[in-house]
């Protein structure tokens, strides 16, 4: 899955075992809808320092998985998810509004009218 968005937040590498590492940020999603989405993702082992290089304010592309748990307790069963960032990029803008991320070839042909 894939979704674009503003750091609001970065949390700190927190080691869970001498196994294991996690480390959470919070992406706004829709910022210029009146309802904004603050969703929370976790980066875990070596990707924690995927986000070492952004700070809050910076507007990223991610890609990550939707993990889904179920947990036995002494009050039932109950269910967990986690949104497990992979892959981060930086969103930049160019002066015509275009992600710096897309490449578009355009041919200079005036008998031509596909753009690339």
């Amino acid at each position: 899955m894939e979704t674009t968005g503003i750091i609001k937040v970065i949390g700190e590498t927190q080691r869970v075992s001498d196994k294991f590492q996690k480390r959470e940020f919070v992406l706004t999603t829709e910022a210029t809808t009146p309802y904004p989405q603050h969703v929370s993702f976790q980066l875990t082992q070596d990707k924690c320092e995927l986000i070492q290089n952004y700070n809050i304010g910076d507007e990223i592309k991610i890609q990550f998985n939707l993990r889904g748990r179920e947990w036995n307790s002494p009050q039932g069963i109950k269910y967990f998810n986690t949104l497990e960032c992979w892959r981060l990029e930086s969103v930049h803008k160019n002066n015509e509004g275009h992600d710096s991320t897309t490449t578009f070839k355009y041919n200079n042909n005036p008998n031509d009218d596909l753009p690339f």
